[in-house]
């Protein structure tokens, strides 16, 4: 049976405005027949906090501390809670929900995508799988999040390895095209990503902070191998091809592409209109 190709796009590092600029216009292009589904891997430069769409800037997020820490900040047009982009593999799917291997609901089409992550951490050695609640307490706290922390708890069919998450995604649909983007933590800084936040009081963020222990977990601290991201971008490109038995075909973006992103970018995601609207 000949495999679907799907286009495969290796950014490399870009800053956080540009990041989330592509993953929309490959949304738009995909919905407008312009492209076939896509697969995307890429970094940010800097390292970057992004805040999920309906997150709250000022009333969540230390902006003093993220400067300080000489971070970038964007808004995702995705859902979900805030994520530390420093030591990660980041991508994006981009297909059409009426293709014919994507599930109608959101949370059976995490499934299906995630797949392919979790075949890239087996590709790795990791026996990742997938979360999902088992009592209805565990149910109460994927609807009501107690942080702004994104790797706080996993979500629907996010990848765990012994009980704590290693990899969160966010997903949207605009333009009858699924959009699902996420982090694959190759390494944790918890100081830093515990001091962007804004808590009740100190004695609140030590405790959240010893919680969060428990509950993350990042590839380099369970392998004996220490992987980089260029061996996590082979595994994870192998793993996107097993689980959703496609080929990835690489490809540059055009000249017209390019200027379609930076445009969106400089009028949308790099604004404080956009990134501070709540």
């Amino acid at each position: 049976m000949t495999k679907e190709t799907w286009r495969f796009i290796d950014s490399g590092a870009c800053s956080p405005a540009y990041n989330m600029a592509l993953d929309e216009a490959l949304l738009d292009w995909h919905s407008e027949g312009k492209i076939p589904p896509t697969i995307r891997f890429y970094g940010w430069s800097p390292a970057t906090l992004s805040i999920g769409y309906f997150q709250k800037a000022q009333k969540e997020i230390d902006v003093d501390a993220v400067r300080k820490h000489g971070l970038g900040f964007v808004r995702r047009p995705t859902g979900g809670r805030a994520v530390l982009h420093e030591h990660e593999l980041t991508y994006s799917v981009i297909v059409t929900e009426e293709h014919p291997r994507m599930p109608k609901t959101v949370t059976e089409a995490y499934r299906v995508i995630s797949e392919g992550i979790l075949k890239g951490f087996h590709e790795l050695g990791l026996q990742a799988n997938f979360a999902v609640p088992s009592t209805e307490m565990e149910l109460a706290r994927l609807k009501a999040p107690r942080s702004s922390v994104c790797f706080d708890s996993p979500s629907w069919y996010e990848l765990v390895v012994e009980g704590r998450k290693i990899a969160g995604s966010a997903q949207t649909r605009q333009k009858g095209v699924i959009l699902q983007h996420g982090a694959i933590l190759l390494d944790l800084d918890e100081e830093k990503l515990f001091s962007l936040f804004r808590f009740s009081n100190q004695r609140v963020k030590e405790r959240m902070q010893k919680a969060f222990k428990k509950k993350a977990v990042a590839i380099n601290t369970l392998t004996t191998k220490k992987v980089d991201y260029e061996e996590a971008k082979i595994a994870f490109k192998k793993g996107f091809e097993e689980g959703l038995n496609i080929k990835l075909e690489p490809s540059a973006l055009t000249k017209e592409e390019l200027n379609d992103v930076h445009q969106l970018a400089i009028t949308r995601y790099e604004t404080d209109d956009w990134n501070f609207r709540r």
